[in-house]
Parts: C-alpha cells; structure tokens; sequence
C-alpha cells in the first residue's frame, strides 16, 4: 500500500510563490508543514499567498482526506529539524544557495533530503556548497508547482532519491529523474529549443506572435498533453510505429532541423515579442492572466486523467 503524504514532515525555505504553492499543494495532501523565510514581511503575507493555490487544490484534488498542519517558522532550525524533505526555494543564486546550506545540513536529519527547486543552476552548481553533497538533489517543478505535476529529479544518492520520488508522487506529482546533471533539465530544454524556433519565425517573418502561439496550442500543443515527443511521432508513423517513420519521413525530418533558425534578441525583435504578447493580452493583466491559465490548467487536469499515455 502506498505511503500516505500526512506521513511526511516537511520544510519549506522561502515563502514566495514557489514556496506558498509548494507548502499548499503537500499540506492539502496531509504533509505537515513548516516554512520558513529569512524575511519576516514574507512569512506574514503566507496565508495570503496560499489561499488561491489551496482552493485550486480542492478543485483539482477534493477527495485526499485532512489536511496536514501549517506551521510558520520565525528560525530556520525549527522549520528544518525533523524534516523528511527540505524543499529549498531560495533565489536563484549559487552563492547564497551555499550559504543556506551551510546552515541547513547540520540540523537535518541523518535520512532527510534536501530538494533544490532551482530552475537555473545546476546540481554540480549547487552540491560544493555541502559536507555531504549526495543529501541534496534538484527537484525542479513547473510553475505553478501545485497545478503542473513535473518535478524534474537529478542526485547522486539512489536511496534519497527514491524517498524524494515518494514523497512527490504522494501529493500526485509527477518526478522524472535525469541520468546526468544537465543545464536547464529537461523540460526547459525542450521548451526552449521550440522557443528558439518560434522566436526565429517572429524574426524571419514567418508568422506573428499569436499565431506562432495559435498554431502551437491548436496543434502540437493540445497533443502533446497527453503524448510526449517521442509518442507522437510513433503514432505518426501508422502501423509501423517509430521504425516505420523513420524509414519513411526520416530524411525530411531531417531537413526541416537543418532548416531551423537561430535566432538573436535583438532590440528590433524584443519589440516585436513585447508588441506580439501585448496584442494578445488585449488588456488583461498577468493576474488576469494568471488566473484564466490556472483555470485552464484545472480543466486540462481533470480531463486527463483518464488520458492513457500519462
């Protein structure tokens, strides 16, 4: 039977966004909490941060049971002793990151992981900064933490990172796990690259913003959230799967990689992605935004759960 997240105790270091969404989402699955922030302004504003992530919960997830304690920490020895995971979301600066750390790793638990939601740096970026580096891994998840299940899973320790693994997929994450530390992980690598693409067609003059963004959530997009990359292109190539596209449309996929660009920001082309953004936001502000994205994310959530490559 799978262990239960009110089992788990958990830290959480710096309660900004990330760490509000992060602190909603295992508290909703019955993790006790205690969070921590070096800014007493910011462990005030909490409760605040996490009452739209927490009703989006309920939405996403109505039937988890209780809740688990929340617990705001004035010292960071009371958020990190006892703790299963330490989910450190500092900013991202490798310099400070250490600093915290130095901090960190004598009060943990001998069995405790300490989790590193950074986005930018890497594990070898992060790891000098410990006595022990195979305690830390990068637990890198998607924005918002607590709608997208991705947590992206890079260590040196097999064991704390199964625990790790344990602990995500008890609040319904989805942890994938590296083979080796890389820049960016793997979904931002991914989305950059089709970025890249998508910025060169802007200045080539392909296509505008919106429909470069258009064609992307009307095609590829929509199937890409239930079948990955690599699937597709196995359904693409009819009974005979991946081999029989390949042997089939290989050559021309390979043309159209030779044809991709590479493009530079020039301030000619930031105009034109500010102007593009701006024309497509008509108005709305990014919490508007936000919301109408979140929104959308709960919706695309409930329906795929029944999805059969996810």
């Amino acid at each position: 039977m799978p262990q239960t997240a009110e089992k788990y105790e958990i830290a959480i270091l710096g309660a900004g966004l990330i760490g509000a969404s992060w602190a909603a989402l295992f508290q909703h699955h019955g993790a006790n909490i205690r969070i921590w922030d070096p800014k007493p302004e910011a462990l005030a504003e909490v409760a605040a941060r996490m009452a739209g992530p927490a009703a989006q919960m309920g939405q996403v997830a109505p039937d988890v049971g209780l809740p688990g304690r929340l617990t705001l920490c004035d010292s960071l020895a009371d958020a990190v002793r006892g703790a299963d995971l330490i989910q450190e979301n500092a900013p991202e600066n490798a310099a400070l990151k250490h600093q915290l750390y130095a901090e960190v790793e004598p009060l943990m638990n001998g069995e405790a992981v300490l989790a590193s939601s950074t986005s930018a740096l890497t594990w070898s970026d992060l790891s000098p900064g410990l006595q022990d580096p195979s305690r830390l891994i990068t637990a890198h998840p998607f924005n918002p933490p607590h709608l997208v299940p991705l947590v992206e899973i890079f260590g040196t320790d097999p064991v704390r990172i199964s625990r790790a693994e344990q602990i995500y997929r008890a609040a319904e994450r989805v942890p994938v796990r590296l083979n080796k530390d890389a820049t960016g992980h793997i979904a931002n690598r991914l989305a950059s690259a089709l970025w890249r693409e998508a910025v060169f067609m802007v200045q080539d003059g392909i296509a505008d913003v919106e429909a470069i963004d258009a064609a992307l959530v009307n095609g590829p997009g929509l199937r890409w959230s239930v079948l990955g990359a690599h699937m597709s292109y196995h359904l693409g190539g009819g009974d005979g799967g991946m081999a029989g596209y390949l042997a089939h449309l290989g050559p021309s996929q390979e043309r159209r990689w030779a044809a991709l660009g590479n493009p530079s920001l020039s301030a000619d082309v930031q105009a034109e992605l500010v102007a593009g953004v701006t024309r497509a936001a008509a108005g709305r502000s990014i919490c508007e935004l936000e919301a109408t994205r979140d929104t959308a994310l709960i919706a695309a959530l409930q329906a795929r759960k029944d999805a059969p490559y996810v």
